[in-house]
């Protein structure tokens, strides 16, 4: 497996997170996202049966196995940290679940061309070369299939300081999303969409605690829908959901 220095650097992150307890502090804000993880989840739901499926970056498989529910044909996790894979591996036999994970590189992998009808992945792109990964995942779909991935924004500048001070929390090479990147998938893909989430609820997580439960958190989350319908303040926006579909 052909690794860049930045290949390289990613995986002894991952490996040093994942032989540990594999947690980071910044974990309990996620909750201001579950509307995010939610309609994510409903996307792959509605494209994957019966389909040959892909988890680009799969770590340790949480997603994965979550994925597998929706009854696709065949589910293949890779990632390039072996700690996380072999975590994953030995998860998926304890459950019995059919899921193929390989540790390979996900902007240069191993599959032949065409293999997938969907790949997917959750705060993977940025930790990549985007413009390779990108063009690879075009590769690796087969004619009108799907990307759906959640990723990071980076033009918020509060979101930015935070990310500055707590600098071991991330890898080195991790670049949130931009509006260039997004231009850059319109150039591939024939048709992409995205949504914008987290600005609201993130704000105000202290406020909630379970938000699948919580009137609070669902008039954030509906602040965020209102707000983010205008160009001029989708630059807050924490994160995005990602749908592409390969003409």
């Amino acid at each position: 497996m052909l690794l860049s220095e930045q290949n390289i650097r990613e995986k002894e992150f991952h490996n040093k997170l994942q032989s540990g307890e594999g947690y980071r502090s910044e974990n309990i804000f996620y909750r201001a996202l579950f509307n995010l993880f939610k309609d994510f989840h409903e996307y792959l739901y509605q494209n994957i049966k019966n389909k040959k499926v892909l988890d680009y970056g799969c770590g340790v498989g949480s997603l994965t196995e979550k994925v597998v529910r929706g009854n696709p044909e065949k589910i293949v996790g890779i990632d390039i940290s072996n700690v996380s894979i072999e975590r994953a591996i030995e998860k998926a036999k304890n459950k019995n679940l059919k899921i193929e994970y390989i540790v390979d590189n996900c902007e240069k992998s191993n599959f032949k061309s065409e293999t997938f009808d969907v790949i997917f992945g959750s705060g993977i792109l940025h930790h990549l070369d985007l413009r390779i990964s990108i063009k690879e995942i075009s590769r690796l779909l087969k004619k009108d299939g799907r990307m759906i991935f959640i990723e990071p924004l980076g033009t918020n500048p509060l979101i930015n300081i935070y990310r500055k001070l707590t600098p071991r929390s991330r890898s080195k090479d991790e670049h949130p999303f931009l509006k260039r990147d997004f231009n850059f998938l319109k150039n591939i893909y024939g048709e992409v969409k995205i949504k914008y989430y987290g600005f609201f609820t993130l704000i105000f997580f202290f406020l909630y605690k379970n938000p699948e439960n919580s009137k609070i958190f669902k008039i954030l989350s509906y602040l965020d829908t209102v707000m983010f319908k205008f160009n001029i303040f989708k630059f807050l926006a924490w994160s995005v959901l990602i749908n592409c579909k390969k003409s």
